[in-house]
């Protein structure tokens, strides 16, 4: 019941130069559980932003009256990571020293907001349901934890897809949650939801 929302929510995205450069912005008011209209949208083309300083950007909604206030700001990503399962970060055994020496007991209270990080290895997913009509589907994975948002690519008319990629996340709070899920690529469409899996990271 509000023309003038104020959310104060921040969100963080793992933007990858080889990746799409454009962040797109919708805004839905909801009426009730059923009903959802579109208020307007916006774009932000990240690579015009100066990096490593928070931009202030006033968006007028596009062909909708309004607009929305926004903080930006372009970082190097730090302990977040996609990789190759052969090219597993922990796999180097100097590294995995490193790690074990950067968070052993004693150096527990040296950074209070570094808690660790969570290496997740996407192997496969087998039996999946069919989304197409070939009776195939196209299924990728989506990986998150906290704010932070990760996925893997899309192998196409497979109901038994290999990924085979290893993800790293920052921990931020241990009592967070890894929800894994999978989609169906269905092209310009929203993807259809094909499963997906909750795991605290309390119990790993």
């Amino acid at each position: 019941k509000s023309a003038n929302p104020q959310w104060r929510e921040q969100f963080d995205f793992h933007y990858f130069s080889d990746r799409k450069d454009i962040l797109d912005i919708e805004v839905w008011r909801k009426d009730n559980k059923k009903h959802e209209e579109l208020l307007g949208t916006c774009h932000v083309d990240i690579t015009a932003l100066p990096t490593k300083q928070t931009n202030c950007l006033e968006l007028p909604l596009e062909k909708h009256p309004g607009s929305l206030l926004m903080l930006v700001a372009v970082a190097p990503c730090t302990g977040v990571s996609i990789s190759d399962l052969c090219v597993c970060p922990l796999g180097d055994p100097n590294e995995w020293q490193q790690i074990s020496q950067r968070y052993c007991i004693k150096n527990s209270f040296r950074d209070i907001k570094d808690i660790g990080f969570l290496q997740v290895k996407v192997l496969k997913a087998v039996d999946l349901m069919a989304a197409d009509f070939s009776g195939k589907s196209d299924p990728f994975c989506v990986l998150e934890l906290g704010n932070d948002m990760l996925q893997t690519h899309t192998v196409y008319k497979n109901l038994n897809p290999e990924w085979n990629k290893v993800f790293t996340f920052p921990i931020k709070d241990i009592h967070d949650v890894l929800e894994v899920t999978v989609f169906d690529e269905d092209g310009d469409k929203p993807p259809d939801f094909l499963g997906k899996v909750a795991i605290p990271l309390l119990s790993v």
